[in-house]
C-alpha cells in the first residue's frame, strides 16, 4: 500500500516536531543500543478493564492552519474534553508527551475531575537518512528528552490513575514510513519506556508492519499491537494488493449500493486485522491483544475521495466500527478497542484534513449529531439516504468544433458558454476582460489583462463550470493554445484538470519560460501552444474525455523555481485561449 495523504501530513511534521521536543529539558536513551531483552513474551501487562471498555477516539487540540505556532490554552482543552465526554467518548489516544499538548491534557482532566482516561503518545523522530552526525545525536537526545516526559508523565502520581497504556512511536517501521526508525532502535526506545512505567506498553503502526514478518525485537518489546487501518485510503491505490471493491457495481446505484460499500469497507478492515492476528499468532502469540490504533473515515472531500468522503457514510462507518467493537467483546475474537481518528478537524493538515467527529468550530458532525443538542450541529439538514456512492462518471459524445474556444473576441471563435472565470483563491488575479490597449493580431480589439495580487504562494486563474464537475469530451483536440504578451518575469503555468474512471479530480500543470511552447516575455505578442501528451506525461491519470477545467494560468512559485514571497505584480494579456486540433 502506499503512503496515504492522511499519513504523509502526521509523519511530514517529524522535523517540525523534532524541533519543539529538543527545545525541552530532559535526557533518557540517546542512541543505538543491544538487542533488549525479550519482555512481553514472559510477563505481559493486560490491557486494564476500563482500557477495553471505553469508547476511544485521537485527540489533538489544534485548531490553526500552523500547529507550531499555535497557543493551546486550558479552556479549548476543557471545551473539547466536556464534548468528548457529553458524548461519552472517555478514552483518548494522544500522540506525544509535551508540555504544550499532553501535559495541558492531562492537566485538565485532573483539575476538574473529568471522566477521561488516556493513551499516552511518545512521538520519536527518524535520524535514518541524516548525515550530519551532530544533526543525528540532536534527534536522539531528542528522542531521549520525549521518551523521558512519556515516563514522567506515566508515573506521576497526579496522571498516573488516568493513563492506562503508553505507545512509542507513530508508524515509524512500515516500509513506507517517512520517519523510518529501524527495529532494533524502536526496541530500546519501547524497552526503556516500559523498564520505567508500570501500564502497558506498544507501539502504533500501520497493519502492514503487524504482518508476517513481525520483527522479534519489536513483539519482545510491546504488551499488545496497535495497528492503524484505513479501508477508504486503499481506495485511491488501484495497483495496491488492498484495493478492494468499493464501487460495487453490482447493487444498483442509491442507498443500496452506499450500504454496500461500508459493508465491504467493514469487511476490508477486518480483513487487514486479522491478517496480523494471523502473524502474531505464527510466532506463539495468540494471547497478545490488538487494537486498532487508528482507523477513520474522511467528512469531507479530500485527496482522492470523491464518492467516498461524506458526512453520512463518515456515520455508516462509525455505526459498524461500533457494532464489531461491542461484538468482539462478547466473542473475544476482534479488536481489544478500536480508537476512531478523529476527534476534531485539524486545519494544518490542509488538504487531509476532514477526519474529525466535530469540525474545527467543535459543531458535531452527523455521524454523531444523535448525542448533542442541535445548537452543536453542522448541518440540520442531512438524512441518511444522503450517503454517497460510487456512478461512473458520463462520458459525452466528442465536441465537435475546429476549436474549443474559452477567451476570443476574433468573429469565427465564439466562447463556449458554460464557464466561470476565477482566481484561485479569489484575490490573486485581478482582470480585465475587454482591455483595448493591446489585443493579439487576428484575434478582435480586445483582449484580457491580468494584474497579479499574489498570495505568499503566487497566483493563479481558471475556467470553473458553472454546473460543478460538468464535463466535456475533448479527447479528439491535441493542442491547449493562448496568446500572450507580458515582460513578466521567469516562468509561467498553463495547467488543466478531469476527471478519471472513478470520478476523482486530476490535474496536471506544464511550467515553461522564454522560448518554451512559442512563449515571450519580451513584451510583443507570442502565441503559446503546448502539446496535451505534454500534460499527460505529467500526471497519466488525466482523461480528455472528461476534462473539467480546461484552463489554468498561473504563477505557483514553488513549481516556477521563485522564492516564495516574490510578490511579481507585473502584468500580462492574454488573448484567444483554445484547445486545437
Amino acid at each position: 500500500m502506499s503512503i496515504s495523504l492522511k499519513q504523509l501530513a502526521r509523519a511530514a511534521a517529524a522535523v517540525l516536531t523534532a524541533s519543539l521536543i529538543a527545545a525541552c529539558g530532559g535526557g533518557g536513551v540517546t542512541s543505538t543500543a543491544p538487542s533488549p531483552t525479550a519482555v512481553s513474551v514472559s510477563n505481559p501487562r493486560a490491557l486494564p478493564a476500563e482500557y477495553l471498555a471505553r469508547q476511544a477516539v485521537a485527540y489533538s487540540p489544534f485548531r490553526s492552519g500552523n500547529r507550531d505556532t499555535e497557543t493551546i490554552t486550558t479552556a479549548m482543552v476543557k471545551e473539547d474534553l466536556d464534548l468528548l465526554v457529553q458524548g461519552n467518548m472517555r478514552l483518548i489516544r494522544l500522540f506525544d508527551s509535551s508540555d504544550k499538548v499532553a501535559k495541558l491534557v492531562l492537566d485538565v482532566i485532573a483539575d476538574n475531575n473529568l471522566d477521561i482516561k488516556v493513551q499516552l503518545g511518545a512521538y520519536v523522530n527518524s535520524f535514518k537518512y541524516v548525515a550530519n552526525p551532530y544533526t543525528q545525536e540532536e534527534i536522539k537526545a531528542g528522542n531521549g528528552r520525549e521518551l523521558d516526559r512519556a515516563v514522567a508523565l506515566a508515573t506521576n502520581a497526579k496522571y498516573k490513575d488516568t493513563i492506562l497504556a503508553v505507545s512509542v512511536g507513530n508508524e515509524t517501521m512500515v516500509n513506507w514510513s517517512i520517519v523510518p526508525i529501524d527495529p532494533a532502535d524502536m526496541a530500546v526506545y519501547i524497552k526503556y519506556v516500559r523498564d520505567r512505567v508500570t501500564q502497558p506498553v506498544t507501539t502504533d503502526d500501520n497493519f502492514l508492519f503487524f504482518s508476517n514478518p513481525i520483527p522479534k525485537v519489536i513483539t519482545d518489546q510491546i504488551d499488545f499491537a496497535a495497528i492503524h487501518a484505513y479501508p477508504n485510503i486503499d481506495t485511491e491505490f488501484p495497483e495496491s494488493p488492498f484495493y478492494w471493491d468499493w464501487k460495487q457495481l453490482s447493487v444498483p446505484p442509491g442507498p443500496a449500493r452506499a450500504a454496500a460499500m461500508m459493508d465491504a469497507s467493514i469487511v476490508e478492515l477486518k480483513k487487514q486485522y486479522q491478517g496480523s492476528r494471523d502473524a502474531l499468532d505464527s510466532m506463539g502469540l495468540g494471547k497478545m491483544p490488538i487494537v486498532i490504533g487508528e482507523t477513520g473515515w474522511k467528512a469531507r472531500i479530500t485527496g482522492d475521495q470523491t464518492l467516498r468522503a461524506h458526512p453520512v457514510n463518515q456515520k455508516m462507518y462509525f455505526q459498524r466500527l461500533e457494532t464489531w467493537r461491542q461484538e468482539s467483546r462478547v466473542s473475544g475474537t476482534g479488536p481489544a478497542n478500536i480508537i476512531y481518528f478523529e476527534a476534531f478537524d485539524e486545519p494544518w493538515k490542509q488538504s487531509d484534513d476532514g477526519w474529525g467527529l466535530f469540525n474545527v468550530n467543535r459543531k458535531a458532525r452527523y455521524v454523531v449529531q444523535n448525542l448533542y443538542p442541535q445548537s452543536l450541529w453542522e448541518s440540520t439538514t442531512l438524512k441518511d439516504t444522503d450517503a454517497v456512492y460510487f456512478v461512473p462518471p458520463t462520458i459525452n459524445e466528442p465536441f465537435a468544433g475546429n476549436q474549443f474556444t474559452l477567451y476570443s473576441d476574433a468573429p469565427t471563435a465564439a466562447p463556449v458558454a458554460g464557464y466561470n472565470l476565477d482566481a484561485f483563491d479569489g484575490t490573486t488575479a485581478p482582470r480585465n476582460l475587454a482591455d483595448t490597449s493591446t489585443f493579439a493580431p487576428g484575434d478582435g480589439s480586445v483582449s484580457m489583462s491580468i494584474t497579479p495580487a499574489p498570495a505568499n504562494y503566487g497566483w493563479g486563474l481558471l475556467y470553473n463550470p458553472q454546473v460543478s464537475r460538468t464535463t466535456q469530451n475533448l479527447s479528439a483536440f491535441g493542442f491547449v493554445n493562448a496568446s500572450i504578451n507580458t515582460t513578466y518575469p521567469g516562468k509561467i503555468e498553463f495547467g488543466l484538470s478531469t476527471l478519471d474512471a472513478d470520478g476523482n479530480a486530476q490535474e496536471a500543470f506544464v511550467q515553461f519560460g522564454n522560448g518554451e511552447y512559442g512563449y515571450c516575455n519580451t513584451g510583443a505578442w507570442c502565441r503559446v501552444s503546448i502539446p496535451l501528451s505534454v500534460f499527460k506525461a505529467k500526471n497519466p491519470k488525466l482523461d480528455f474525455r472528461l476534462v473539467v477545467n480546461p484552463f489554468y494560468i498561473a504563477d505557483r512559485y514553488t513549481f516556477t523555481g521563485k522564492d516564495l514571497n516574490s510578490n511579481i505584480r507585473t502584468p500580462l494579456n492574454v488573448d484567444g485561449i483554445h484547445w486545437a486540433r
